[in-house]
């Protein structure tokens, strides 16, 4: 039985549409927006609304009945810096003319060179890169407006996504296995790496929304424990019941391809965080909202079954 909770989700790929099955799982009712007003793969009571996020008076409309918001949209990887922080900015003004809990989607950009050690949602931002630095000034101005009263806000920090949906894992890694072919992987394959599932995001983010102890600060999604790049493609191998073969795929390289491809060419300056270990302690969140993160065969497995189907 759905409840009179309306939760707004922006943008409807893959982490938004988790997010939206856990709410409507917990009975809550359920609205995405996005720009074209249409998405699949999503339970029958979810409205897909049309609207422009950077229109902060449409988010403002939206936010208005919403006891929650969350943003979970993005635009395109090589348009981060131009475009990201007229989309927050909108988000944060629209939110502000409301009530609604606001809960965001970010990354571990910020932190910059981890040298090893476990990341966690008190670890100082230290970001070298343009991307790093343009996600540390926007939870900083996300978490300085909840400070100064004009919003509620709260935020989930992801590792790399891996999960059904996720185009970009299914492309490099599972549809190529699935063929007989080679996997491209990037940078060094045998160093500790995070990964987060797709599903488990959605969780968080859910749970956050729902759930007054998460405001006021940044939550680390939770996720299994860090694997080599090398372990992970062993696993799924296992699961697809045949041998997977891997290439990597260097710094050079990369920019290379980056020439042609433009989200390649972004992906030039963070290659860092496949070069040394990376990784990511969640054990905060699951030791306050007690979600533990889905076991890495287990979410390995329904990636592959998604993508096979």
């Amino acid at each position: 039985m759905m409840s009179g909770e309306l939760h707004v989700i922006f943008g409807t790929g893959p982490i938004g549409k988790a997010t939206a099955r856990c709410l409507v799982s917990a009975g809550k009712q359920v609205r995405m927006i996005n720009r074209s007003g249409k998405a699949s793969h999503l339970p029958e009571s979810v409205e897909v609304l049309a609207g422009d996020i950077y229109d902060q008076h449409f988010v403002a409309q939206q936010a208005q009945a919403a006891t929650s918001v969350y943003q979970c949209a993005q635009p395109a990887y090589y348009e981060w810096t131009s475009k990201f922080p007229a989309m927050q900015a909108a988000v944060i003004e629209g939110v502000a003319q409301s009530k609604a809990k606001l809960v965001v989607m970010e990354n571990l950009y910020g932190y910059g060179r981890s040298n090893g050690q476990p990341m966690t949602e008190t670890t100082p931002f230290a970001a070298h890169t343009r991307k790093g630095k343009l996600r540390a000034q926007m939870s900083e101005q996300l978490f300085a407006a909840h400070n100064a009263g004009k919003i509620r806000a709260t935020s989930v920090r992801a590792s790399n996504f891996y999960g059904p949906e996720y185009q970009l894992m299914g492309d490099q890694v599972v549809k190529p296995a699935l063929q007989g072919k080679k996997v491209n992987l990037l940078g060094k394959a045998d160093v500790l790496h995070s990964f987060s599932y797709v599903n488990d995001i959605g969780a968080s983010l859910a749970i956050l929304g729902t759930d007054e102890r998460g405001l006021g600060r940044p939550w680390h999604a939770p996720s299994p424990a860090a694997l080599t790049q090398q372990e992970f493609v062993a696993i799924l191998a296992k699961v697809l019941g045949k041998p997977v073969g891997y290439r990597t795929v260097n710094t050079a390289m990369v920019w290379l391809l980056g020439r042609f491809i433009k989200e390649l060419a972004e992906t030039v300056e963070m290659m860092y965080e496949w070069q040394a270990p990376f990784i990511m302690d969640s054990s905060a969140f699951s030791k306050t909202f007690e979600l533990e993160a889905t076991p890495i065969e287990q979410g390995i497995k329904a990636m592959a079954d998604w993508f096979r189907n």
